[in-house]
């Protein structure tokens, strides 16, 4: 049987370089891309010794070339974190809008299976609780955050239209707070931001009362389930992520006692239009994708810690990235 070709966009990123890892295990050869904006080569570099890897460094905002056969496209490029996207807002827009239509016309050319990542940020402020895929959303489109929301709400629109119009082979996941080995340090969200926080000895940030809450999913249960999801012959979105709900106050309190800190929490106003809770329905997974979630919280914890505690001590220390687009 042929060997199946993948392009990843976004493959040195977090979820990116995890999915290229699952598909050259899988017996595929993968074509990573990406910008480096936000990603980093280092998640990647392991890679680059095997003849079934190959990376393009481009942004996928403009043209894209790659020659030769695409079976699927994994659509992953784009800031992630409040910090990246609030710097960066009309490229998170761009990627979001230009750089899907361009993966969407790529596929389209290849007669290549597509899945585009989503976000649980489609959702917005929520008013329905634990989410569904038929819920609409509560988001504010001019609020600092609506950049990537909408941005991410767009990526869906056009996909369906590709799907519906053309008869493209589309798959949607719509991610929830995932964590594990790769995430940057001091990214601005909460499971870094904290480790980050007890490894320089500093007092842990929590944002409001801390009663907001978030479910976290390890991060090699949500390649299983958008492993699934890709090879599945559903076309709506599909939640991935763990259903156990927990506020972030207790999860600072977890993290604390992780890593045997000494430090407290120390409380700042809560940003705007930060989502009050986030919990996903996974009954679509469970009954499409014979999906759910097997790393319990602890275990996954442990696992990342120990990851951060063997970074070089300079990635400790270093600021997120300045970015000087001028246009």
């Amino acid at each position: 049987m042929d060997r199946k070709r993948v392009l990843i966009t976004g493959a040195a990123g977090f979820l990116g370089s995890h999915l290229c890892d699952r598909f050259i295990r899988e017996g595929c050869d993968v074509i990573g891309m990406d910008n480096l904006v936000t990603g980093d080569l280092r998640n990647i570099e392991h890679l680059f010794r095997l003849k079934e890897f190959e990376f393009y460094h481009h942004d996928v905002s403009k043209f894209i070339h790659v020659p030769g056969r695409i079976d699927y496209i994994l659509h992953f490029a784009s800031p992630a974190s409040p910090i990246d996207y609030l710097k960066i807002p009309i490229q998170t827009l761009k990627v979001g809008a230009l750089g899907t239509h361009n993966c969407l016309g790529l596929a389209k050319t290849k007669n290549a299976r597509i899945l585009v990542a989503s976000t649980s940020e489609v959702y917005g402020d929520p008013l329905v609780h634990p989410q569904t895929e038929e819920y609409w959303g509560n988001v504010n489109p001019v609020g600092p955050r609506g950049v990537y929301d909408e941005a991410k709400r767009f990526m869906e629109s056009i996909t369906m239209a590709y799907h519906t119009f053309h008869g493209l082979e589309t798959r949607i996941v719509r991610i929830f707070n995932t964590y594990g080995p790769k995430m940057r340090l001091n990214d601005g969200r909460a499971l870094p931001a904290f480790i980050g926080q007890a490894l320089r000895g500093e007092d842990l940030t929590v944002f409001g009362d801390g009663s907001q809450t978030r479910s976290f999913c390890y991060v090699d249960d949500l390649v299983e389930g958008i492993y699934r999801l890709l090879l599945s012959d559903y076309a709506y979105p599909v939640n991935i992520g763990n259903p156990i709900e927990i506020s972030l106050l207790d999860f600072a309190r977890e993290i604390i006692s992780l890593t045997g800190t000494d430090r407290k929490i120390a409380f700042k106003p809560l940003p705007v239009d930060d989502p009050k809770q986030r919990k996903p329905d996974i009954s679509k997974a469970k009954s499409l994708l014979g999906w759910e979630p097997k790393v319990d919280r602890s275990t996954g914890l442990r696992i990342t810690y120990e990851y951060f505690k063997s970074l070089p001590p300079e990635d400790l220390y270093r600021q997120p990235k300045e970015f000087n687009f001028s246009r």
